[in-house]
C-alpha cells in the first residue's frame, strides 16, 4: 500500500495464496478489505494525496484467469491450464491506475495439460541412496530386490493382480544396480526434439542440480510399492491402500486409515501421465509428497526435477545447501506463468 500511495505505478502485479479468499482473522472476509484497499491505495493509507502533493490515484482491478468465474474466485490462476505441469492455484490480481482508461490486460490463453512425465522424462534416471547403511549401488539394489521376500509383497501378489505385475515387472528391469545418484551437474545429451524450448540451452550440455536423496529402507520399499500402484492404477494411492505391513509406525496412522482424514495421501507419487501437484517448500523437508513416478528409480524428486515442474529453465543453477535449493524451487511463482503475466502486462503498456 505503501508503494502503490506514494509511487502510484500504471500498473501492479500481487500474487498471493489461495487461503487468502477464505481468510477471516477477526471474524469477517479480509479480501473484501483488500481488494478496497488496491483500489484506493491512499484512502487505505489514510492519506488523500500522495506525498508529492499530485493527484490522488485509483485502481481498477482484474483477473487474467479465462475461467468464466464471478466474485473472488475470478482472481484464482489455475497454472495446469498455462502450460505450467503442476496444479498450482494462486490469486492474481493486476492493478491498472485509473487514468489509463479504456484498457485492459489480456488474459492468459488456456492450452492442453503437460504431464509429468513429458517434462522430467528426459532428465538421466538416477538410483536412490541408502540413509543409515552403507550406500553402494549393489547394497541398494539388494535392498529394493529384497521387497520380493517380504511379506508386504506377497500379500500384494495375493490381492492385487495389476499392481503385482507392476511390482514383478519393475523387479525384472532391476536385475544390474543403477550407479548414478547423480550431482550437481552431469553431463548429458537433451534429445532437442523432444525438448520444451522454454527449459532448453544448448550451451549447459549438462543437467544442473540432479542429486537423488537417500532414504531408509522401509521409506524404499513404500516408494517402490506406491510407484508400482501409480503406475498399475494411474493414480497415486492413500494409506488405505497401503499393505499393512508397509504403514508408518505414527499415532494417527491407524486414526487417517479407519477414518480417510489427516494426510491419507503422506506418501504421494507424482504420476506420470498427468500434471503435478502442487510443489511447496515441504520438499525441503522430505520426498514422501514427492514420489518419483518410475519404480526402478526407487526415489523422491530432485531440485531439479522439481525445478523442471516448476518451469525453471535449465539454466537456473540453485546454489546453497540442497534443503535451500528446494525451498527456493518451492516458494516460486512458476517462471513460465510469470512471463505469461508480464507478457500481458507488457501489451497494455504498449497498447497505452
Amino acid at each position: 500500500m505503501k508503494i502503490l500511495g506514494t509511487f502510484h505505478p500504471s500498473v501492479f502485479v500481487m500474487e498471493n495464496v489461495k487461503g487468502l479468499l477464505s481468510s477471516r482473522p477477526e471474524g469477517s472476509l479480509i479480501f473484501d478489505q483488500i481488494q478496497r484497499d488496491l483500489a484506493d491505495p491512499a484512502e487505505a493509507l489514510g492519506n488523500r494525496h500522495s506525498n508529492n502533493g499530485s493527484r490522488r490515484y485509483m485502481y481498477r482491478l482484474f483477473s487474467l484467469s479465462a475461467e468464466n468465474i464471478r466474485g473472488p474466485q475470478r482472481f484464482v490462476l489455475r497454472s495446469e491450464l498455462y502450460g505450467v505441469p503442476q496444479s498450482r492455484h494462486r490469486v492474481i490480481i493486476i492493478g491498472v491506475r485509473d487514468d489509463i482508461t479504456g484498457l485492459a490486460p489480456a488474459q492468459l490463453h488456456p492450452v492442453p495439460p503437460v504431464s509429468v512425465k513429458k517434462v522430467i522424462g528426459d532428465l538421466p534416471p538416477l538410483r536412490s541412496g541408502l540413509s543409515r547403511s552403507e550406500d553402494t549401488p549393489q547394497a541398494w539394489l539388494g535392498v529394493v530386490q529384497d521387497s520380493q521376500h517380504q511379506s508386504w509383497f506377497r500379500s500384494t501378489l495375493k490381492k492385487e493382480t495389476e499392481i503385482g505385475d507392476a511390482l514383478r515387472s519393475a523387479l525384472s528391469a532391476l536385475r544390474k544396480p543403477r550407479k548414478d545418484r547423480g550431482g550437481e551437474f552431469i553431463p548429458w545429451d537433451i534429445d532437442i526434439e523432444e525438448k520444451r524450448e522454454w527449459f532448453f540451452d544448448r550451451r549447459l550440455k549438462g543437467v544442473c542440480n540432479h542429486t537423488a536423496r537417500g532414504h531408509i529402507e522401509q521409506d524404499l520399499y513404500r516408494y517402490f510399492f506406491a510407484a508400482c500402484f501409480a503406475e498399475a492404477q494411474g493414480i497415486s494411492p492413500t494409506l488405505r491402500d497401503f499393505p499393512v505391513q508397509l504403514l508408518p509406525d505414527h499415532e494417527n496412522v491407524s486414526k487417517s486409515v479407519e477414518e480417510g482424514s489427516l494426510f491419507q495421501d503422506r506418501f504421494r507419487v507424482q504420476v506420470a501421465g498427468r500434471p503435478a501437484t502442487t510443489i511447496t517448500s515441504h520438499i525441503s523437508k522430505d520426498g514422501h509428497y514427492y514420489i518419483h513416478y518410475d519404480p526402478t528409480q526407487c526415489r523422491s524428486l530432485t531440485v531439479r526435477e522439481a525445478a523442471r515442474l516448476q518451469t525453471f529453465p535449465d539454466n537456473y543453477f540453485f546454489t546453497g545447501p540442497r534443503t535451500a535449493q528446494y525451498q527456493q524451487v518451492g516458494n516460486a511463482v512458476p517462471p513460465l506463468m510469470a512471463s505469461q503475466i508480464a507478457a500481458s502486462v507488457l501489451e497494455l503498456l504498449e497498447r497505452r
